[in-house]
């Protein structure tokens, strides 16, 4: 693709400028996903590995009560991507919810939350190299998973330096993929569940009220799937910073968003339904094989255990690609906004190419530190993903509810998509995200990864206020 020269694209530009953070000129991103791209975005960002592998955890955490668990934190999750919707809507930015926050709240807000994300995605990446790798490595006994590690890295890394439309291209067909499984999966377990799938009787509610009832493990149990299950939800933001690079994104971003409440609905509600109402939540098989696999096999799948492998192969390489595009991109945007090293702001061919070799180099690192230390330095680094999430959005919707007043006084033709019931629903989803934190608190391990997670936010507020209060002076 060829650059696209800074005086083309002014209003693009624009979004990721901040009074008092310079943008340095030169190229700008390109603008070559396109609608198609965007809106598999958007349906493969919540079908990830937390779906096909972690949520066989929550599941014996919880029991029937998992539905419940998913249902509570799938409602929180709209109304976090509703406000961020709102606010991607009427100021797109590669940057995003670091963008807003460093608007409405200040610039340590946008610091602090941009370079957290980033960070977070970064390790993401480590960890589903490591876990395509382990997949590969078992079909080919001969290799060793660093090298299925840096096939992938090398690929991926590959993809995203060349133009952003192959990364559309990767995450439309990879997306469709992941979708046509979960389909097929679903509509699987609803012949099962009616009896009408050769083979099997309908178990009616008896995998429901049997062994220990709704709440087995009562309400601790529920905690634990709701915290599993939250965790479960991260990468809906990625396609917020990607329509900033659609040739439409106010209605791109729009439209995705309007769609998040069906989505959630059916891919993950739905299938915890038909997991726990299909085979017992007890059953050591979706601890051992994972819940999808557990229910193929139960259903006399022929070759269930194979197929699900793909899928999970599928999925996990796809957020590899996803993650290293949202790094990539919030990392342009902070140091854009003179919030990082200056030379990661360089954007070659429409793609900050720089800054896709750092976070790829960082994931590869990472990888690197699950063999050197996996029981110190690597369990650290993921020990922050999970409560780094609800750190975000936190960030988001207290720059919503700051945000969406100021807009109402000087922009109102910018609510293209505006936050249900404001500012009620906002304040409720702040509390939902506290009551998540304190939750966290109860359980030893989510404590650990909380502390964790708040001394490095601690640290990254302390010098974004600290590069705040120098600039002034």
């Amino acid at each position: 693709m060829n650059r696209t020269p800074s005086s083309a694209a002014p209003e693009r530009e624009q979004t990721d400028a901040v009074p008092g953070a310079g943008h340095g000129g030169g190229p700008s991103l390109s603008n070559g996903l396109k609608q198609r791209h965007l809106s598999m975005i958007a349906l493969g960002g919540v079908i990830g590995a937390g779906l096909f592998v972690s949520s066989g955890k929550g599941i014996a955490a919880a029991g029937p009560s998992i539905v419940a668990a998913y249902a509570l934190s799938g409602a929180l999750v709209m109304l976090v991507m509703r406000m961020l919707g709102e606010m991607a809507a009427a100021n797109p930015a590669s940057g995003s919810f670091s963008v807003h926050a460093e608007r409405s709240i200040g610039p340590w807000a946008g610091f602090t939350a941009g370079w957290m994300f980033t960070a977070l995605l970064c390790v993401a990446v480590a960890a589903e190299a490591l876990g395509a790798a382990d997949i590969a490595a078992s079909w080919f006994p001969g290799t060793q998973p660093w090298m299925w590690v840096l096939l992938f890295m090398a690929v991926f890394c590959g993809t995203n330096l060349a133009a952003v439309s192959n990364f559309g291209e990767f995450e439309f067909w990879f997306a469709a993929l992941k979708i046509a499984a979960i389909g097929i999966f679903l509509v699987l377990g609803a012949l099962a569940i009616l009896g009408v799938l050769p083979g099997t009787s309908a178990p009616g509610t008896s995998n429901l009220t049997s062994e220990g009832g709704l709440l087995p493990k009562g309400f601790d149990g529920l905690m634990v799937g709701l915290l599993a299950s939250v965790f479960a939800y991260g990468g809906l933001e990625t396609v917020t910073i990607a329509a900033a690079e659609s040739k439409d994104p106010v209605r791109s971003v729009a439209r995705a968003v309007r769609t998040a409440m069906w989505r959630i609905a059916l891919f993950y509600v739905g299938s915890m339904a038909v997991i726990v109402t299909v085979i017992p939540w007890n059953d050591p098989a979706v601890a051992k094989d994972g819940p999808y696999i557990a229910v193929l096999n139960h259903l006399n799948i022929p070759a269930a255990g194979q197929i699900m492998k793909v899928v999970i192969l599928i999925a996990l390489l796809s957020a590899m690609n996803a993650n290293i595009y949202g790094s990539s991109r919030m990392a342009y945007s902070l140091t854009a906004r003179g919030q990082g090293p200056a030379f990661l702001a360089k954007v070659g061919g429409g793609v900050p190419r720089r800054a896709v070799i750092l976070c790829s180099a960082f994931g590869f690192l990472a990888v690197l530190f699950s063999y050197w230390w996996p029981t110190t330095v690597f369990q650290w680094l993921l020990n922050m993903v999970g409560a780094a999430v609800l750190v975000v959005w936190g960030f988001i919707a207290v720059a919503q509810l700051r945000m969406r007043r100021r807009l109402e006084r000087e922009a109102p033709e910018k609510l293209v998509v505006k936050m249900w019931a404001f500012p009620f629903l906002t304040w409720v989803a702040l509390a939902g995200v506290a009551a998540v934190l304190l939750l966290m608190l109860r359980d030893g391990d989510q404590r650990v990864q909380l502390l964790f997670t708040g001394g490095f936010a601690v640290v990254l507020a302390a010098i974004g206020l600290w590069r705040q209060k120098s600039r002034r002076g």
